[in-house]
């Protein structure tokens, strides 16, 4: 009876070793078969390797770094899922830096997508700001601007490096009307009309600050109430369109939720700022005219209005009619790239 239930025990557990890896093989991902990690052998985005027990999936091409030490070219990756999609390279999400509506950013293994401007919000504490995003959907929509960058480029062939088409694309969405009003016809005569007068305060787009130190204190009123915390001398031009004088610093650091009252230097160090200062001259102040810039060139009064606006006390009427021409031809060169006829009164 002891040798048949004995013979019946050796039956019954080869049967069970049988079972028992054949049922944890079934639960197992059946994905799971990617290749050890190899030092120094190249690994292209989206190479999945086995390093250390653990999977790991390349974000970033590579020459066999560590997967544990090299975290910003590779993510863990739980085997068996669906590997992402082509074009998931979007950059690292940056403390402090500047990202306008529709900039996506890696944050903590997940994408996000800006649904709203903000200056380097966390991804995920600052929600409003942010949207999870799945890599791979349909790419945000483009800025819209009708200039190029290579045509940006094309305009200003000797701009200073300070003047990026990234700072300009940044500031466009403090004013959402700019450039982006009316028919294509008036939205591109608007962006030639903007850098037109741009190229002539900076010389295309070669000076951030103005050259006249001689000048600088002139900019100070201190009878105004706020009178100049920068200093006498801190308040000369700067940026695109040169902004001026303590109170035009104070009211655009307003409009904007700058401090550039006590802090005008911000406008010669920060490209999307310098942008920002000059889209609100040009959007919101009439200067020496009777509209804003804007106003004139979406209600169709002409080129001359926009620098009657910006310098007319100096130059219209007689006054400077070789720096008014100078900045009709670049109107003119503008429009043309762009492939739209400049319209009607172009002098003041």
């Amino acid at each position: 009876m002891l040798a048949v239930l004995v013979a019946l025990f050796v039956l019954v557990i080869p049967a069970l070793a049988a079972a028992g890896p054949a049922a944890a093989t079934t639960n197992a991902p059946l994905a799971c078969t990617y290749s050890d990690w190899v030092q120094g052998q190249w690994y292209t985005t989206g190479s999945i390797v086995k390093f250390q027990g653990a999977y790991y999936i390349a974000e970033h091409d590579n020459p066999g770094y560590s997967p544990t030490v090299s975290t910003w070219y590779w993510d863990p990756y739980n085997c068996g899922d669906t590997p992402p999609p082509a074009g998931c390279s979007y950059p690292d999400w940056v403390q402090g830096q500047w990202y306008t509506t529709g900039s996506i950013v890696k944050f903590q293994g997940a994408y996000y997508i800006a649904e709203h401007d903000n200056p380097g919000y966390s991804p995920t504490e600052s929600t409003w700001y942010w949207d999870p995003y799945t890599c791979g959907s349909t790419p945000p929509p483009t800025s819209g601007f009708p200039v190029s960058e290579a045509l940006f480029n094309q305009m200003f062939p000797s701009r200073n490096g300070f003047y990026t088409y990234a700072g300009l694309i940044n500031a466009l969405g403090a004013y959402p009307g700019f450039a982006n009003t009316g028919d294509d016809t008036t939205k591109k005569r608007e962006a030639a009309a903007f850098l037109a007068n741009v190229n002539h305060e900076t010389g295309g787009l070669v000076y951030i600050k103005e050259i006249n130190e001689a000048n600088y204190p002139n900019y100070c009123h201190p009878e105004l109430p706020y009178g100049c915390p920068a200093g006498q001398s801190a308040y000369y031009g700067r940026g695109p369109l040169q902004l001026s004088h303590n109170f035009n610093y104070k009211a655009a650091g307003d409009a904007l939720g700058l401090p550039l009252l006590t802090n005008p230097w911000l406008v010669e160090q920060d490209p999307a700022v310098s942008w920002k200062a000059s889209l609100w001259f040009w959007n919101t102040q009439t200067g020496a005219g009777t509209m804003t810039a804007h106003n004139a060139m979406v209600n169709y009064q002409g080129f001359g209005q926009t620098i009657r606006t910006i310098n007319g006390s100096i130059e219209c009427g007689g006054g400077n009619p070789g720096q008014v021409q100078a900045r009709v031809d670049a109107y003119q060169r503008f429009t043309g790239l762009l492939g739209v006829s400049p319209g009607d009164n172009l002098y003041c």
